[in-house]
C-alpha cells in the first residue's frame, strides 16, 4: 500500500485545516488509518485512528474536541479535520496504514504497517 499525505500549510492559531491520505496498491477497507504527528525533536505521536469501516475513532487527549478523523472507502482516502489549531499542533504529520481484524485499531505506531511521505501544519501565533 501506498500512502500519500496533502493539505499541510501555514495557518494562524485559531484556524482550520483538512488533511488528506490517498491509498493506492492496496484494499483500503482492509485498513484501519490513523494520523501521526512529529515536531522537531521530539518521538512521533498518535493523533487518531479510524477503524476498517469508519464506524470507530479514538484520538490523543490533546485534540479531542479539535480533530475529526474519517473515511471515503469508495476514494480510498483518509481525511484529519483539524480546527481550532494551537501552535503546539505544529508537525510533520503522517498517516498510516494498519491492517486489522474487524474495529481494531491501535495507537502505537509500531503496529503500522505503511506510511505516508509526511506533510507540514505550521501554527503561528
Amino acid at each position: 500500500v501506498q500512502l500519500q499525505a496533502s493539505g499541510g500549510g501555514l495557518v494562524q492559531a485559531g484556524g482550520s485545516l483538512i488533511l488528506s491520505c490517498a491509498a493506492s496498491g492496496g484494499t483500503f477497507q482492509y485498513y484501519a488509518m490513523a494520523w501521526f504527528r512529529q515536531a522537531p525533536g521530539k518521538e512521533r505521536e498518535f493523533v487518531a485512528v479510524v477503524s476498517r469501516g469508519g464506524g470507530r475513532t479514538l484520538y490523543a487527549d490533546s485534540v479531542k474536541g479539535r480533530f475529526t478523523v474519517s473515511r471515503d472507502n469508495d476514494k480510498k482516502k483518509a481525511y484529519l479535520r483539524m480546527e481550532n489549531l494551537k501552535p503546539e499542533d505544529t508537525a510533520v504529520y503522517y498517516c498510516a496504514a494498519d491492517r486489522v481484524i474487524m474495529t481494531g485499531v491501535h495507537v502505537d505506531k509500531d503496529q503500522y504497517d505503511y506510511w505516508g511521505q509526511g506533510t507540514q501544519v505550521t501554527v503561528s501565533s
